[in-house]
C-alpha cells in the first residue's frame, strides 16, 4: 500500500512491544496485525465493578483496546461474519481506564473522538500506553474489510452485540492516525488549542448571548461539552 504522502506509516504487530509504542509520533498513521479486542462499558462494569475474572490468555495476545460496536452476523457453520466496526467516541469510558490498564497491561486505546486532555498526561502516558482515533467518518466498512476472523467473543448473551468483548484477528487493520505520544502530547488537544485561541473573534461585533438557563455561560472556561 502506497504511503500517503507528507503521512508516516506504520505497520504494527501485536501485542506491540515497548518499543513500538515509543516510536510512534504524533500524526502518524498506524496499520495494525494481530489480535485487537473490543471493551467498553458493559465489559468494563462486569470486570471491573462485579469482579468478573478477565477471558483467560487476553493479556498475553493482545494490548489493543478497540472502543467499537461491530456489525456481527453469525454464520451457519457458527462462525461470525464481521461487516464493519464503528468506532465509539472514548471519552465516555475516562473514569475506567486507569484500572482498566492496570488490570490488563493495554498499551494501545483505539476510538474517536479523543480522550480528556488529563487522561493523556495522568492515565495513559505513566502506563505507556497511547491513544489512536480512527479518521473521518463512516469507516466502519472499510475497518470491517481488517478483520480476518471472530477468534473468540465474550459476555455476548449478556451484553448484546454492541456491549460484548470480541477478539477480532485483524491484517493491515487501519488506518488510524496517532493521537497521542507516551509524552502526554495529543493532537486532539493541540488542535482544540488552536481553535479556542481564535474562536472569540468570530464573535466579534455581536450582541452578547441572552443567557436564561440555569448553568449557562459564555466563559469557554467554564463550558461543558
Amino acid at each position: 500500500m502506497a504511503e500517503p504522502k507528507g503521512l508516516r506509516q506504520v505497520r504494527l504487530k501485536l501485542p506491540a512491544s515497548p518499543q513500538d509504542i515509543a516510536a510512534l509520533q504524533l500524526g502518524s498513521v498506524v496499520y495494525l496485525d494481530g489480535v485487537v479486542y473490543t471493551a467498553r462499558e458493559g465489559v468494563y462494569e462486569r470486570v471491573l465493578v462485579r469482579g468478573e475474572p478477565l477471558p483467560e490468555g487476553l493479556c498475553e495476545i493482545s494490548n489493543a483496546n478497540f472502543h467499537c460496536s461491530p456489525a456481527a452476523a453469525l454464520e451457519p457453520d457458527g462462525s461470525y461474519a464481521i461487516g464493519g466496526v464503528t468506532a465509539t467516541a472514548s471519552f465516555r469510558f475516562s473514569k475506567y481506564m486507569a484500572e482498566w490498564l492496570d488490570r490488563t497491561g493495554t498499551k494501545i486505546v483505539i476510538g474517536k473522538a479523543g480522550m480528556p486532555r488529563e487522561d493523556y498526561q495522568k492515565v495513559l502516558s505513566p502506563r505507556g500506553a497511547v491513544y489512536l482515533t480512527t479518521v473521518g467518518y463512516g469507516t466502519g466498512a472499510l475497518l470491517g474489510r481488517g478483520v480476518k476472523r471472530v477468534r473468540e467473543v465474550h459476555w455476548l448473551e449478556e451484553l448484546g452485540i454492541a456491549q460484548a468483548m470480541w477478539m477480532f484477528e485483524v491484517e493491515n487493520f487501519g488506518p488510524f492516525i496517532v493521537d497521542s505520544d507516551l509524552a502526554g502530547n495529543s493532537l486532539f488537544a493541540q488542535q482544540g488549542d488552536l481553535v479556542n485561541e481564535r474562536i472569540a473573534r468570530l464573535y466579534d461585533g455581536l450582541k452578547p448571548p441572552a443567557l436564561h438557563r440555569y448553568g449557562e455561560t459564555d466563559d469557554r472556561k467554564r463550558e461543558v461539552m
